[in-house]
């Protein structure tokens, strides 16, 4: 690791803890995030993907191109998650090359896990005392566990507002939770501990929003680089559920950094699929800054932003991508049909990637024989409250076969076929 650069107007920085971003865009009311940057020349001469075989599976086995040096490693298994062929959704969207990059498979559950291990490994390298974050879910459940294994403390701000398998989960790794009114009251407290007591933040807390951690970001880029080594080749359109920007930066960083160094000689086109609308919206009017965008509840809670950050924005631009957005009702059957199809039960959040896949085919922007890769971001354990609130409920029968063919046919309309 080198240094940090703008996203925006390209200032490098020395290493160190600027979490707020940028500080030249910041002071021109720009809030920018920054990226780090590497040697790509030592990186060429130590790192050869046709040799990653002979590495321990996970996000590490790229050690080069993340910031952390891998004695501080802090690891729990994560990355390398399985990228499905879905075969029979992909015909019930119109597409031959429809895959799942599964994020639900690492080990607290969620792609956060990329970002806490990446993030939490600086926090050992440079020695914090605590990390701490603001978190209604996934964030807060893997900084808690990536803090735990590290044997560090973490305190984590969060509202009451959201589902008891994700508090459950943050609190059983001992870490400390606070509640606020707002999700506004948590960033500021966040950045208060970070300003007062030198606290080691994992994910947003500055608004406008910059984004999470910039070291912890570049954990994300682990995506893109198992894609094209699962698939064989670059994809043709990458598809993420976007808040901030964070994973949706890093895989982009990823495709990018792997055509750099001559692994690849083309990058996806990226396309974010949102709640709100923001981005669509940016991109609409030409803007080079989110604005806010009208807000109301939504079943999608871990990206239901209604504005978004500049790292996401500079993607689309970067990339030739497209945003689109989905309502409940499309997003609850959406997940249905997703498990229905191809026996995946992902987070209502994570779905929106598939609902923008079937609204962007539908309009003629996805081919139906371009390689298209869905995210998906959590597994659908963290929320289940909601979508059992969507499913049938289960009949109570008499115990005999004439009650079981009748309840059958009634709550799931399955006939039973006769014996011939």
């Amino acid at each position: 690791m080198l240094g940090l650069r703008c996203l925006r107007c390209g200032t490098e920085y020395p290493p160190g803890p600027l979490f707020k971003g940028c500080p030249n865009c910041l002071s021109e009311g720009l809030p920018t995030n920054l990226t780090v940057v590497y040697d790509m020349e030592v990186v060429k001469r130590r790192f050869d993907p046709r040799k990653l075989d002979d590495r321990a599976p996970g996000i590490w086995r790229f050690a080069e191109l993340l910031p952390a040096r891998l004695e501080n490693a802090v690891s729990l298994g994560e990355g390398m998650t399985p990228l499905l062929h879905a075969p029979a959704l992909g015909r019930r969207l119109g597409l031959e090359h429809l895959y799942l990059k599964d994020e639900s498979r690492n080990p607290t559950g969620s792609f956060k896990d990329r970002l806490a291990s990446s993030a939490v490994s600086m926090a050992r390298q440079v020695g914090a005392r605590v990390v701490t974050g603001s978190s209604s879910g996934n964030a807060g459940a893997a900084t808690a566990a990536y803090s735990a294994r590290a044997g560090l403390p973490c305190v984590i701000f969060t509202t009451q507002q959201f589902p008891v398998a994700m508090r459950t989960q943050m609190a059983v790794y001992g870490t400390k939770m606070i509640a606020t009114p707002t999700i506004y009251d948590r960033w500021r407290l966040v950045e208060g501990c970070v300003d007062e007591y030198g606290w080691f933040p994992v994910t947003v807390f500055v608004y406008p929003l910059v984004g999470s951690n910039c070291y912890g970001i570049e954990g994300y880029k682990t995506i893109a680089y198992e894609v094209v080594e699962q698939l064989g080749r670059v994809p043709d359109k990458v598809v993420m559920p976007v808040g901030a920007g964070d994973a949706f930066s890093g895989a982009w960083k990823g495709f990018k950094e792997y055509r750099e160094l001559g692994f690849t000689d083309r990058v996806p086109a990226m396309v974010a699929a949102e709640v709100f609308h923001p981005l669509e919206n940016a991109l609409e009017k030409g803007l080079d800054h989110l604005e806010e965008m009208p807000w109301g509840p939504s079943v999608a809670i871990s990206v239901a932003l209604n504005t978004s950050a500049f790292q996401a924005l500079n993607v689309l631009r970067e990339s030739g991508g497209a945003a689109c957005s989905s309502d409940d009702a499309e997003t609850i059957a959406m997940q249905r049909e997703l498990a229905e199809t191809e026996g995946v039960f992902a987070e209502l959040s994570s779905v929106i990637s598939l609902c923008a896949v079937k609204r962007l085919v539908a309009e003629g922007q996805i081919r139906s024989d371009e390689r298209v890769v869905a995210f998906l971001t959590s597994t659908g354990l963290k929320d289940p409250e909601t979508t059992a609130a969507h499913l049938p409920p289960v009949p109570l029968i008499e115990p005999n076969l004439e009650a079981m063919s009748a309840a059958l046919r009634e709550t799931y309309g399955f006939e039973i076929a006769q014996r011939v």
